[in-house]
């Protein structure tokens, strides 16, 4: 199957390399340069010439051309007023600047006026040959490396399934997942995302089996083979960055996957640099109610019920699942002795996010400053009720897009250029990720159960054993028990748990959704990332 497409892509590439492309280049002195063209022409290019400003402007007028070679020092309209013609008529086509001068302003102008690439004289064949085929073949180049590459590292991280010994083995393979899923995405073909696919759910079924075997044995506080699990990471990731009269931001996006921290990252670089990029185990279930309050509070969810009782909220409580998690923090900075100046804010809506901007100077006050966001949370939910979500992203590729345009038009974004500038650090983190799910799972339970899709807690769970991670006795994995028989089940894989009482509507209904709470490298391989402000 693998070998089949390849091949498919391939011939697709190939087509594409071999059409006809067109260029026009103009110079007042078109006849000395007679043997780069031939060159050119050889490659398999068609080249149209012109000896003035003026010609090449009616020839872009006239005709169509993927590129185009313009000089700058042409007598009477020079390549800089030409430059300017001829993006008022076809802006979309690219242009190489050719110059004798290496005067900086020139430069400037021209980079100023959009070109695609700038060339100096004496020139170089292959030198043109390289600007060309960056301009025209780029996408295609691209697509037939990529594809090939991915095709010679399938096999090896298909291997390193079966070879994985400890999380760490498992974050790294999750890591070449992400980077072979963004790269093909990039690609102009993406075909080869089936097979990463493909490879996506053999990857997780073998992880699954990785946590059951594993999990309970990771809540030994002694265990030193276990992961940094949710609530350990305040106390030995940020508690050790805070610095009296220093600032330091700790923001916690809401179900960010590490995929869409790889793409928001960049839209950063320009003001940060990454002194520490890592990831940590989010605890089961993968949800706000536990995941989230493990995080601040640095408890497991067994502690938090049984020590803070009237702080503590069950998934399906009528009161909020997380509306104490400034309580939670306090508790425990006061736990780790941390006699520190701490904010606390939570940004449901827009202007909540506005007014942490305005603010941003009493923020700078602080020793730490948490600030919690939650648009991507509400972006998963608002894909499963609303069809308008769902055809803005309806796949893995448009959900992290969505994610991205979102964060470029944020009041996140602009709270992070205020760091910057003020010469803060930040780490950036999240609670847990989120699954796309498409594999119903029926499972039987009384009024009481939980209604999350990808974990059950209660009593009289009914299903069929297989793909689950049960866990009987509660204690085990330092989750609280509702009552003497309750007990708690986690979807693996792509899989969502549905009642047999409207079955096919709940299937259909939450087939294809964004959901958490259960075993997947998604939803608990994340992020943690230290940033600090460049100069």
């Amino acid at each position: 199957m693998i070998d089949s497409k390849v091949i498919i892509i391939l011939k697709e590439t190939e087509t594409k390399m071999s059409q006809k492309f067109n260029i026009l280049w103009a110079d007042d002195e078109i006849d000395l340069l007679k043997p780069h063209i031939l060159f050119l022409e050889q490659k398999g290019y068609e080249i149209t010439t012109a000896n003035s400003g003026v010609d090449a402007i009616e020839e872009v007028e006239a005709h169509n051309f993927d590129v185009i070679f313009l000089d700058e020092m042409m007598p009477g309209m020079t390549g800089l007023e030409t430059l300017q013609q001829i993006k008022l008529i076809k802006p979309q086509i690219p242009v190489v600047m050719i110059t004798k001068s290496e005067e900086e302003h020139i430069m400037n102008d021209a980079i100023g006026g959009k070109i695609a690439d700038y060339l100096i004289k004496p020139l170089n064949p292959n030198q043109i040959l390289l600007s060309v085929k960056k301009l025209l073949q780029n996408k295609q180049l691209i697509d037939e490396k990529t594809t090939l590459n991915y095709q010679q590292e399938f096999m090896k991280i298909s291997m390193a399934f079966g070879d994985a010994q400890d999380h760490q083995d498992w974050t790294d393979i999750y890591k070449k997942l992400i980077y072979w899923e963004m790269q093909i995405d990039a690609t102009e073909n993406k075909s080869m995302i089936e097979v990463l696919e493909t490879q996506k759910i053999e990857a997780n079924s073998s992880f699954a089996r990785f946590v059951k075997d594993n999990y309970i044995d990771w809540m030994e506080e002694k265990n030193k083979e276990k992961p940094l699990l949710s609530h350990q990471v305040l106390k030995q990731k940020v508690f050790p960055k805070v610095q009296s009269g220093k600032p330091l931001f700790l923001i916690v996006i809401d179900n960010l996957r590490l995929d869409q921290w790889e793409d928001i990252e960049p839209i950063l670089a320009p003001y940060f640099n990454v002194e520490n990029k890592d990831t940590y185990y989010s605890i089961l279930p993968t949800t706000t109610a536990f995941a989230r309050n493990a995080l601040f509070s640095g408890m497991m969810p067994m502690d938090m019920a049984r020590f803070y009782p009237k702080l503590w909220e069950d998934e399906d409580s009528d009161e909020g699942k997380n509306n104490f998690e400034e309580d939670w923090l306090k508790i425990n900075l006061d736990k780790n002795r941390m006699n520190i100046k701490a904010s606390y804010q939570k940004i449901l809506q827009t202007q909540q996010g506005k007014n942490a901007v305005d603010q941003f100077h009493q923020l700078m006050q602080n020793d730490l400053n948490v600030l919690v966001y939650n648009f991507v949370d509400m972006m998963s939910h608002a894909r499963t009720d609303m069809k308008m979500i769902r055809e803005l992203a309806p796949d893995e590729s448009a959900y992290r897009s969505l994610t991205k345009s979102w964060f470029e038009h944020s009041s996140l974004f602009e709270l992070f250029k205020k760091i910057h500038h003020a010469g803060a650090e930040v780490i950036v983190t999240t609670d847990h990720g989120t699954k796309r799910v498409n594999k119903p799972y029926r499972i039987i339970g009384d009024k009481n159960v939980t209604t999350n899709l990808r974990y059950k807690q209660g009593k009289n769970l009914n299903f069929e054993a297989g793909k689950v991670f049960e866990i009987k006795r509660p204690e085990d994995a330092k989750l609280p028990r509702l009552n003497v028989s309750s007990s708690y089940v986690f979807a693996v894989e792509d899989y969502f748990f549905a009642y047999p009482n409207n079955y096919n509507y709940y299937v259909n209904f939450y087939k294809d959704t964004f959901q958490h709470g259960g075993v997947s490298l998604e939803e608990m391989i994340i992020p943690i990332v230290q940033l600090s402000p460049k100069s």
